[in-house]
């Protein structure tokens, strides 16, 4: 007996895939759960169909995600900073900080996708990867620069 398994089943296949299973099982145990559809020439159509409009939204997603890579590839963005002894920095700037100052130049990206193994915490040109899905990653120039005493812009 043909089946279509709706979700991961262990020692038997991943969902979506087509296969073929002892009829009591299927009838039985599958089918009852919805773990799995009998694979009649229209389900089967159905789910290459299926399958064909999430490859198209994985394909578009997969674009988008590549243009704001090129776009974060060629952006330098400059954090400024209050210092003590030695350019330490008072604090440290983290990947909230770094997807605030995105923000404020236009481009939404969430602090969880910013990659910090740990804050930056004293002055310097770091590049800082940003994962954006879809298996594109972007390399952010982030310049931590001395904020200077006269500066009253924040």
């Amino acid at each position: 007996m043909k089946v279509i398994l709706r979700e991961d089943v262990e020692n038997l296949g991943k969902g979506g895939q087509v296969v073929e299973v002892k009829p009591g099982y299927g009838r039985n145990y599958l089918i009852p759960r919805g773990l799995a559809a009998i694979a009649t020439n229209k389900n089967v159509k159905e789910l290459e169909h299926t399958k064909r409009i999430i490859g198209d939204v994985q394909k578009k997603k997969r674009s988008t995600a590549e243009q704001l890579a090129e776009k974060l590839g060629t952006l330098s963005l400059t954090i400024f900073c209050q210092v003590g002894e030695q350019d330490k920095l008072f604090g440290s700037v983290t990947s909230r900080d770094i997807a605030d100052q995105l923000r404020r130049e236009g481009h939404d990206i969430d602090r969880r996708h910013i990659v910090l193994d740990e804050p930056l915490k004293q002055l310097g040109v770091f590049t800082v990867p940003v994962k954006l899905g879809e298996g594109v990653e972007a390399n952010l120039k982030v310049w931590l620069v001395r904020k200077e005493e006269t500066d009253h812009k924040g």
